[in-house]
């Protein structure tokens, strides 16, 4: 293990040599090339980090929608019960009852599917925008 440290250790030494025994103007391009790296780098950090940002605030987005659909529904389903129940007696005004009421249901999912749709949208454009922005 020592042995293979000591090898290892003289690599280094070795390429430290190498780079001191470079000439100024080849120095001066491994210190540009070094830069240019951790720039790229540092960009790519920061296009991570935003892109990371976004997404937590998508994750909080979806789950106040979600929490704020599942209370709908559960509101939903409270009224639906009710109207049930009051109308039961009527057996032949339950039929069309129970149609408007998933007529009802089927509009709202479709209002919330749009409001999904939309809030992806204008997220989307936003990422894209950054995107735009950070090029």
């Amino acid at each position: 293990e020592v042995q293979r440290l000591n090898q290892q250790l003289e690599e280094k030494n070795g390429e430290i040599q190498q780079i001191i025994n470079q000439p100024p103007y080849e120095k001066e391009r491994e210190i540009l090339r070094l830069q240019k790296s951790l720039a790229e780098r540092e960009k790519a950090q920061a296009t991570s980090d935003v892109l990371c940002r976004s997404l937590t605030d998508e994750t909080h987005q979806l789950q106040r929608k979600l929490a704020s659909t599942a209370e709908m529904c559960q509101h939903l389903a409270k009224c639906l019960e009710e109207k049930q129940r009051k109308e039961k007696g009527n057996s032949d005004d339950q039929i069309p009852t129970e149609r408007s009421d998933q007529v009802f249901l089927l509009q709202l999912y479709n209002e919330t599917s749009l409001q999904v749709l939309i809030c992806n949208l204008q997220e989307e454009n936003r990422m894209l925008k950054q995107k735009v922005a950070h090029v």
